[in-house]
């Protein structure tokens, strides 16, 4: 497929894969796409192992690193330390605590320690991420190996990433979900600009992805656009291509993969969902992020929550939980079943099968060269 970004990137598909897992990026990578390693989710050690694993397992095919560096924070999660760590916990309304004991007691969770042990953690982590210090430490680290694209999930990429980048030469992507997004970004000096509908999973805007792309086309026009938002198969590139786009970015595909780093309680939740099944909630990360519904959703929505906190504030407790309901759930634990839930766009009813994250890729090339040969026949006649 001999696109602008195919040549720019030297790959032979304009598909890239945004995962959180190493194993879905270097698949994806080797089956000739380019994959995007989520970052956010890691420390900077743990970052480190990860694009040296990945280093030696793409044998030179381009990858690329996603970094969330949003541009306003709860400035609750400032500090170093022991310090810092003290300040955000004590940043959290001890009602947000209550209502997790109450909500695990609800659905028959053991709970743990909450505020001093799974959180503290999350806070350690988590928080410190999401920063701008944190952030940067992340770019530094991804910089520092031979990737060939950085993205900034959230909002334009702070000057020092553009700067930092251009240095080492690598080329900046930025997603968006409004023209006034695309324009800010190209005013920040972003190289790709990836328009993302409202049926993405994570972190997004209400605009759908058919109405979105071709606005931002038109408005960053020269500059490459990706399409995002609810892409899962070969007919819907196809169509993301006719709005003008240049390729498409793609996530929630990658999360019912054999590869996937998706937990199996949720994993089977995907499986059986329809496209209904995915809301619009602050209540992981203190943002609007589309994820499954879910009895996590309901409750935070319902009318005894004590309503989502600023990021990274709802992060910390709604990660630190998360991670021990989807322990519990693997456990065979109903309650938690019902609470569980992770990111992913309203294409999750596209994915009713595990498959390798390589044949994923094949399977939307060889779709997407069937719808091109049907739009051939109709103009033909």
């Amino acid at each position: 497929m001999r696109t602008e970004i195919s040549e720019t990137f030297g790959i032979e598909f304009p598909l890239f894969a945004f995962s959180h897992c190493r194993d879905v990026v270097a698949a994806v990578t080797n089956a000739g796409g380019f994959g995007v390693l989520g970052a956010v989710a890691y420390a900077p050690e743990r970052l480190e192992e990860e694009l040296r694993w990945i280093d030696d397992h793409v044998g030179g095919r381009p990858y690329g690193v996603d970094v969330l560096v949003p541009g306003e924070i709860d400035q609750s999660a400032a500090g170093h330390g022991q310090d810092r760590l003290d300040s955000v916990l004590g940043a959290i309304p001890a009602e947000h605590w209550s209502f997790l004991s109450r909500l695990f007691d609800k659905y028959g969770v053991p709970a743990p320690d909450l505020n001093r042990q799974g959180n503290a953690r999350a806070a350690a982590g988590g928080a410190r991420q999401v920063t701008k210090e944190g952030a940067t430490e992340l770019i530094d680290v991804s910089l520092a190996h031979p990737i060939r694209l950085i993205a900034s999930a959230l909002g334009p990429p702070p000057p020092v990433m553009v700067e930092k980048a251009r240095a080492a030469g690598v080329p900046v992507a930025a997603l968006v979900g409004t023209v006034e997004h695309a324009r800010r970004q190209v005013a920040a000096g972003v190289d790709l600009i990836v328009a993302q509908g409202g049926e993405a999973g994570g972190h997004t805007g209400e605009i759908s992805t058919m109405v979105l792309v071709p606005e931002v086309v038109d408005a960053v026009a020269p500059i490459p656009v990706l399409a995002a938002g609810g892409i899962a198969s070969g007919r819907q590139m196809a169509a993301a291509m006719a709005l003008g786009a240049s390729g498409v970015w793609c996530g929630s595909v990658w999360l019912t993969t054999e590869e996937a780093e998706t937990v199996p309680a949720v994993k089977a939740k995907m499986l059986a969902a329809t496209s209904g099944d995915t809301v619009r909630s602050r209540s992981r990360t203190g943002k609007p992020a589309r994820q499954l519904v879910s009895a996590w959703t309901r409750e935070w929505e319902g009318p005894d929550s004590p309503g989502a906190l600023p990021m990274p504030l709802q992060m910390i407790v709604a990660e630190g939980a998360m991670r021990h309901i989807n322990k519990v759930a693997e456990s065979g634990n109903e309650g938690a079943r019902e609470l569980a839930n992770y990111f992913v766009g309203q294409c999750v009813g596209l994915m009713n099968s595990v498959k390798p994250a390589r044949q994923v890729v094949y399977d939307m090339v060889e779709e997407f060269a069937d719808a091109l040969e049907r739009l051939h026949k109709i103009t033909e006649r």
